[in-house]
């Protein structure tokens, strides 16, 4: 058990992964998929990303039982270009098509020197870095970004919310080093951040949500309302404040969304919402029809074979070297934290909140499932 500001679990990550596999083929999804999706959404709580993990299953269940989220659709491949193809994701939950989007960049580019792949009419697919993660795994460059089926991001000198936490994520392997993994939102802070920061009871720091004056709102609870249920405030772009918005931030989303959603053909959402009425049942093409955009490079198409890797550990070396500020906190590089977190993780569980336990709770109650995560 721990403190912060509530109660949490601690869970095997294995009993954690079960019980997202069986909620997911309780609500139809066949076994390969679910057993995709379950090791993809685990993972990622074992690297603490907890916004992302198995306290996606609420919002899940709500799109399943709102009829916008097919959860026993496959992907197929639409155009395929020696480099680059297009996957229809056909409404399905992300995870299985992007995992098969990435891999499949992955072998174009160990064939061609560069793969990208495009996926449309796909769902929310969890966190980016996860799929840059294959990459690395496999040796090669990865870039990754995704369109968004929310309406959060408020743009420079705009008085409302235009567009969503659009992510990127990249990776490039090292010989010795743990890989580069960067992931991030383009706003302040992801969405689902806030969301844990409301089932933990904790304050946001100023500057993350605002209200529709443009003013800080620190209240968890509250920034939930206004990002998910208000017309206006929202979340700030990347770099900015409650009081100035960043430019660069919001040129980052719209590049997310070129790429992750108008490269594939999918939808832009803050076009597509205002056509639909709150709670209203969605058919397969009234999905929410997400875009992501998967690049993966092979450095040995560009240098000699190791040659890449080599400086990389030369790169993350020199960071390492860096003359810390703080001598009791050493200087790290996007993906360390993680990789620290993931090997805690392994010895002693992933936390799952008291509150989110009562929200899975209840999941499990309606999909017939038993409850696996311990506790009272």
């Amino acid at each position: 058990m721990r403190g912060n500001g509530a109660t949490a679990t601690d869970v095997p990550v294995a009993q954690v992964r079960e019980q997202i596999l069986q909620v997911l083929q309780a609500w139809g999804m066949a076994p390969d998929l679910a057993g995709t999706t379950a090791d993809l959404m685990a993972g990622t709580d074992l690297l603490g990303i907890d916004s992302h993990g198995i306290s996606m299953l609420p919002a899940y269940e709500e799109k399943w039982r709102a009829g916008s989220l097919r959860l026993d659709a496959r992907a197929r491949i639409v155009r395929d270009g020696g480099a680059s193809a297009l996957i229809d994701g056909m409404g399905g939950l992300g995870y299985p098509v992007a995992a098969q989007a990435m891999h499949l960049a992955v072998d174009k580019a160990l064939e061609h020197g560069v793969g990208a792949v495009s996926v449309c009419n796909s769902h929310h697919f969890g966190a980016a870095g996860i799929y840059a993660r294959i990459a690395v795994e496999r040796g090669v460059v990865g870039l990754v970004t995704s369109s968004a089926n929310g309406v959060i991001m408020v743009p420079t000198r705009g008085a409302m919310p235009m567009l969503g936490t659009n992510p990127i994520a990249f990776g490039a392997p090292a010989a010795y080093n743990e890989p580069f993994l960067l992931d991030m939102a383009t706003t302040t802070v992801a969405a689902n951040k806030v969301k844990v920061y409301d089932f933990l009871d904790k304050p946001l720091p100023p500057g993350w949500a605002v209200d529709g004056e443009g003013a800080a709102v620190t209240g968890a609870a509250a920034a939930m309302e206004f990002i998910f249920k208000h017309p206006e405030g929202g979340l700030t772009p990347l770099g900015g404040t409650a009081a100035m918005s960043s430019h660069k931030g919001y040129g980052l989303a719209m590049m997310a969304q070129i790429l992750g959603g108008t490269l594939s053909g999918s939808a832009f959402a803050a076009r597509r919402a205002p056509t639909r009425r709150p709670g209203e049942p969605s058919s397969m093409s009234d999905s929410d029809d997400v875009g992501h955009f998967f690049l993966a490079l092979n450095p040995d198409a560009f240098r000699a074979a190791g040659s890449f890797e080599s400086d990389m550990d030369d790169l993350i070396d020199a960071m390492h070297d860096t003359p810390p500020a703080n001598p009791v906190e050493p200087v790290l590089v996007a993906g360390e934290p993680e990789a620290a977190e993931r090997a805690r993780r392994l010895r002693q569980g992933i936390p799952i909140p008291a509150a989110l336990a009562e929200r899975l709770r209840g999941i499990c109650e309606r999909a017939g499932t038993p409850y696996l995560l311990g506790g009272a």
